[in-house]
């Protein structure tokens, strides 16, 4: 998935870490991550990704090929995702690098009653709102909650332009970003976001119809100072 993937790890079958030897398991997520990088875009995060039968059975076994196959599949949509909710590309690695170990401790336990790029993808964002909590104090600026507000507005960046649009959701707060994009692009309903973030519904819907305008507001004024800066190479007054 990586350009710069670091080179294959080798060596026996990894035995997953007891609670006291999870410095194991986090060794082994930094050999993996060691050298990757990733370029996010603006589209979805590609979670949905099918792995072998195969490959799921020698994770549960903790085998480090599979594990390793399983985090070079998911590294750059598991980015990508923290860094839209994050806004950080440091903090997004740690977040990345916290999630896969996670995921490592607790692979024996997915039963395959739901999809196991859904389960991963929601270590993910629980790993990235912990990261917001701890971190930054979910803060937030105050918005009412209203059970009028329709929930279902379009995507404010659907004909704006890429960098424009990095810069503008940059400046959103963390978790009003962070509910735009899981509600948008990840298509969480606003009960699942609800009950990932403690919060209420209508609080959801609140955070999506103010980031919405929000957002809308900011590539305005992206469009119209990118306008402004071109437009003085097409007056006749500076023609040559």
């Amino acid at each position: 998935m990586c350009g710069q993937c670091p080179r294959r790890v080798r060596g026996q079958p990894w035995t997953r870490p007891s609670p006291g030897r999870s410095g194991a398991s986090s060794e082994i997520v930094a050999t993996i991550f060691r050298g990757t990088a990733s370029k996010p875009s603006v589209s979805a995060t590609s979670f949905q990704i099918e792995l072998p039968d195969t490959v799921l059975a020698g994770a549960r076994r903790g085998d480090l090929r599979a594990l390793e196959t399983i985090y070079r599949a998911f590294e750059r949509p598991a980015y990508t995702l923290a860094l839209r909710m994050l806004g950080d590309a440091e903090h997004a690695r740690e977040t990345v690098h916290d999630a896969m170990l996670r995921l490592f401790e607790r692979v024996a336990q997915f039963r395959g009653d739901a999809p196991f790029w859904g389960w991963l993808r929601q270590i993910v964002v629980n790993e990235a709102l912990m990261r917001i909590r701890r971190e930054r104090g979910v803060v937030l600026e105050s918005l009412p909650e209203d059970d009028s507000i329709a929930g279902n507005a379009a995507e404010p960046w659907a004909s704006a332009d890429a960098s424009n649009i990095e810069r503008a959701l940059a400046r959103l707060p963390a978790l009003t970003r962070s509910v735009l994009w899981l509600f948008h692009v990840e298509e969480y309903t606003h009960q699942e976001i609800a009950e990932l973030t403690g919060k209420s519904i209508s609080f959801s819907k609140t955070q999506v119809m103010r980031g919405n305008q929000r957002l809308r507001h900011l590539l305005e004024a992206e469009t119209s100072r990118n306008h402004e800066e071109i437009t003085p190479w097409l007056s006749p007054a500076t023609a040559v």
